[in-house]
């Protein structure tokens, strides 16, 4: 096969999953200071399901074929000059940035040094890829809510990539953690050391109690959990509303100014700092990969389909060789 080509996961218009498909590209060389990545595994998002159905088009540019993916894990094949702090045939993991895109569903990737970090020796790649996106839930807990031990944590959407990460990880930092979760999914959330696991569907919010720290990953009725904070409560939103998304970040907007407990929001843009700070986190015990279920490349699509349908207990991971 032509070594200067690859596979990757590309789409020509927005619509359903099965608008992705495989088809080969050209492999890309790295830069200065960055380095190419053959990469085993990345896992899917669900800000990618917005981005392929076009929800996000307002914010994308119009040019196709687009391409798909946002974490990773894989070996350093190449280095470019100047690049530094790691050496071919490291294994790593990272997250695209916000100025990469997507395009970690493909066989090889160039990325920025600063942006990756090494996995640790006793994780395996394929589980590492559930991870990259827990540097979300480590910045949301201990910087952005500066979560305390003995305080009630609320995890909206527990039992996804980034709930189930601060289910565990509130749970090590020595908060009470109640997870939000489906029926199916309740003995799940309960594993990862969730003290109380309720059903979102049948338990109205004002029906849940009050809590210190909020963590919503789903972006809808943010009002309603608000509500929801002692005073003094802090809640960090990693996403909006996505079928009315102005209003949505509009209202994130006015809780910086109007009301109790001003709603922070951000979106996850780690750098070597943060991946190595998770690498701590697995090691110490604190933090552990969920599997749901692993697809191949060309199954991609119905990974994207699996998590449409909901349900998933941790991640959907794609194997790439």
């Amino acid at each position: 096969m032509n070594s200067r080509t690859m596979r990757a996961v590309l789409f020509d218009r927005y619509g359903a999953p099965e608008v992705l498909y495989v088809d080969r590209v050209p492999r890309p060389e790295p830069a200065p200071g960055e380095a190419l990545v053959r990469v085993h595994a990345f896992s899917v998002n669900g800000g990618e399901l917005a981005f392929r159905s076009g929800r996000l088009r307002p914010f994308t540019s119009r040019k196709f074929p687009k391409r798909i993916g946002l974490d990773f894990t894989g070996e350093v094949a190449a280095l470019g000059t100047g690049a530094t702090g790691l050496a071919v045939g490291d294994r790593v993991w990272g997250v695209l940035g916000r100025t990469s895109g997507f395009g970690s569903a493909a066989e090889y990737l160039t990325v920025k040094t600063e942006r990756l970090g090494r996995v640790p020796d006793s994780l395996p790649l394929l589980d590492a890829a559930t991870l990259p996106v827990a540097t979300t839930a480590v910045t949301a807990l201990r910087e952005k809510a500066r979560l305390r031990p003995g305080e009630r944590l609320l995890v909206r959407g527990a039992a996804g990539g980034v709930g189930n990460a601060a289910v565990q990880l509130g749970r090590a930092y020595g908060a009470e953690v109640t997870a939000l979760a489906r029926t199916t999914n309740l003995d799940f959330v309960r594993t990862l050391g969730a003290h109380q696991a309720v059903d979102h569907r049948s338990v109205p919010p004002a029906e849940l109690g009050r809590f210190d720290v909020v963590l919503d990953t789903a972006g809808t009725a943010l009002r309603a959990f608000r509500q929801l904070l002692r005073p003094g409560g802090r809640m960090v939103a990693i996403a909006f509303d996505q079928s009315k998304p102005a209003a949505s970040l509009g209202y994130i907007a006015a809780s910086a100014v109007h009301g109790q407990g001003r709603v922070r929001f951000f979106s996850g843009n780690p750098l070597r700092t943060h991946l190595d700070d998770l690498a701590r986190h697995v090691v110490e015990g604190k933090l552990r990969p969920a599997v749901d279920t692993v697809f191949s490349l060309e199954e991609t699509a119905a990974a994207h389909r699996a998590l449409e349908a909901g349900g998933v207990q941790g991640k959907y991971v794609v194997r790439v060789g």
